[in-house]
């Protein structure tokens, strides 16, 4: 198994310059990498203090580096190994549930869950798990949640893919965006329920109050206490779910788009409306609808222009 080899801590100016002092000692070489105070490297392990006060340690012997130097000499506080001491509670039995696509006019909206319980958080995390919104590859993540998928047994997690087609027309079922999302939740946290009955605890990222999610629970879901809180992925179960979700999000949206025969972009930007520009000239508004979520204003905006041209 793959150990993490990249760390970021936030420093001051003050314990950049020590660490400085310290990697001078070490024998390290010092070149010019932008935006940053310093960078240096030793064999294949760089340190690189940047302006922003974000200090990067990554390459081999990165965990090593980070456990001995900076954390007892810099940052004064041992976090790394002992995650089971700073979080308990990520390391006890519990669903992490999160979703992607919900910001992205293109593509279907994912939900996926994991459930976590004995060593497997402690895999998770060595395996490189994180939040998918740190991880700037859409490789990276397909890649990852591969990995995942390797890892976890089927049992443990559940992916639902809402198509643009059966999102649209939920939406208006539903009226709005947050009462979809818990639909989705209690949905995916039921599938787990039905195989992990003795799951004590829910967690997401907070996006509406738990009773949103807790009417539309069934009757598993009745029994299970619903945590939201602002940034969940921390979690390593929602961490794990944010990938899967990204993954399927956008193993999805490259096969809409080769069905369509236009790239679709991620996103709400103008390069999203040059496309469903095009997809409109070429499929008309049914061929958009097909593909996209129409409360989007940008649905009306491409509409609207179509029908003054």
């Amino acid at each position: 198994m793959t150990e993490p080899s990249s760390f970021t801590f936030k420093i001051s100016p003050e314990q950049a310059g020590k660490l400085r002092a310290i990697l001078e000692q070490k024998g390290f070489a010092f070149r010019e990498v932008p935006y940053t105070l310093y960078g240096a490297q030793k064999e294949k392990l760089t340190v690189n203090a940047y302006t922003s006060g974000k200090l990067l340690v990554q390459g081999r012997g990165a965990k090593e580096f980070v456990e001995f130097t900076i954390e007892p000499e810099i940052v004064g506080e041992a976090k790394l190994g002992y995650d089971e001491i700073h979080n308990p509670e990520m390391f006890q039995p519990h669903l992490g549930i999160d979703e992607s696509g919900k910001g992205d006019f293109f593509g279907p909206l994912v939900i996926a869950g994991v459930f976590v319980n004995g060593d497997l958080p402690r895999k998770l995390l060595d395996l490189g798990v994180k939040d998918s919104k740190q991880i700037t590859s859409d490789q990276k993540a397909l890649d990852l949640a591969d990995a995942i998928k390797d890892l976890v047994s089927l049992d443990r997690f559940n992916v639902i893919v809402i198509s643009p087609e059966k999102y649209n027309a939920l939406y208006l079922k539903f009226g709005n965006l947050n009462r979809l999302l818990a639909w989705g939740h209690a949905t995916v946290i039921e599938n787990l329920l039905t195989r992990w009955p003795d799951c004590p605890r829910a967690l997401s990222d907070k996006f509406a109050h738990e009773s949103l999610i807790q009417r539309a629970l069934k009757e598993h879901g009745k029994k299970i206490v619903l945590q939201q809180r602002t940034k969940a992925e921390s979690d390593i179960a929602v961490a794990a779910a944010s990938i899967l979700a990204r993954a399927a999000f956008l193993t999805r949206l490259k096969s809409l788009g080769e069905k369509i025969g236009v790239a679709l972009p991620k996103g709400a930007s103008v390069q999203v409306k040059i496309a469903a520009k095009e997809i409109v000239k070429k499929a008309g508004p049914e061929g958009l609808q097909s593909v996209c979520k129409f409360h989007f204003k940008t649905y009306r905006e491409v509409i609207e222009g179509d029908l003054l041209d």
